[in-house]
C-alpha cells in the first residue's frame, strides 16, 4: 500500500512511517522541507526506495496541489492518508490573554492542512480498501471539554466534524475515514511524562488502516486501539 503521512519528520509521524515501512508498505513521507529529514535519515539506509521524501507544507495549498498533480501525471494510486501535522500554542492560556492569531495560525496547520490535503489526494485514493486518518485528541471531546488550550481542542473537534462530514462523501467509494486519539504520548509534544510509546500508538493505527483492527460505534472518532471516543 503506498501511505501518505504529513507531518512525518518527528513524534507519531515518523513512528507511523517506520511502523508502515516494517510492514512492507511504501511511504511517502510528507515534510515541510526536504533538506531537514530528521530522523528519517534513519530509515533511508534500510528501506531505500520504500521511503520517499516529498515536499509538503499542508498551509501551502499550491505546493499540496503540485505534488498531487505530480503523482497524478506519475499514474501513482494512494492507499491511505494519514493527516498527522498539528501544532499545540498557548497552553493553559486563559481566554481574557489568548492570542487570536495563533488561534488562527493553528487552524490553518491543525484543520485546513487536512482539508487541503484531502481536497487534492482524494482522488487518488484507488487503492483498494482506502483509508483516511486524522490525527485528532481526547481534547477535540466536547463532552470533555476542560479550560485551556482553546486553540487545539477547538481545532480537533472541528477535525472530528470534518472526518464526519468526508466520511459521508465517500463512503460509498468504500473509504474509511477515522478521526484517532493517539493517547498522551512521550513525544515533544506530549512531554517525557506521557504514559504511551508512540510507537505502540504506530501499530493501532496501521492496523486500522490495514483492517486488522475494524472500530465499531456510532461515530468515527476512536483512540489508537480502537475504542470509540466520547463526542
Amino acid at each position: 500500500m503506498n501511505i501518505l503521512i504529513t507531518g512525518s519528520n518527528r513524534g507519531l509521524g515518523y513512528e507511523i512511517a517506520a511502523e508502515a515501512l516494517e510492514r512492507g508498505h511504501h511511504v511517502l513521507a510528507g515534510v515541510r522541507d526536504t533538506a531537514a529529514q530528521g530522523k528519517l535519515a534513519e530509515l533511508s539506509k534500510p528501506y531505500g526506495g520504500q521511503l520517499e521524501l516529498v515536499e509538503l507544507d499542508v498551509t501551502d495549498e499550491a505546493g499540496v496541489a503540485a505534488l498531487a498533480g505530480t503523482l497524478r501525471q506519475q499514474g501513482r494510486a494512494i492507499g491511505a492518508i494519514v493527516n498527522n501535522a498539528a501544532i499545540l500554542v498557548e497552553r493553559n492560556t486563559p481566554i481574557e490573554q489568548l492570542n487570536i492569531e495563533e488561534v488562527a495560525k493553528t487552524f490553518d496547520i491543525n484543520l485546513f492542512g487536512p482539508m487541503r490535503v484531502a481536497k487534492h489526494f482524494l482522488p487518488l485514493v484507488t487503492e483498494k480498501h482506502g483509508a483516511i486518518i486524522n490525527i485528532s485528541s481526547e481534547a477535540g471531546s466536547i463532552s470533555n471539554a476542560y479550560p485551556g488550550d482553546y486553540p487545539y481542542g477547538i481545532s480537533k473537534t472541528a477535525l472530528n466534524m470534518f472526518t464526519q462530514q468526508l466520511l459521508s462523501a465517500v463512503r460509498e467509494r468504500g473509504i474509511q475515514v477515522l478521526s484517532v486519539h493517539p493517547g498522551w504520548m512521550k513525544t515533544d509534544m506530549g512531554g517525557e511524562n506521557a504514559p504511551t510509546d508512540p510507537r505502540q500508538s504506530a501499530k493501532g493505527i496501521l492496523d486500522m488502516i490495514e483492517g486488522q483492527l475494524v472500530p465499531k460505534g456510532k461515530f468515527n472518532f476512536v483512540d489508537y486501539t480502537g475504542k470509540e471516543m466520547p463526542i
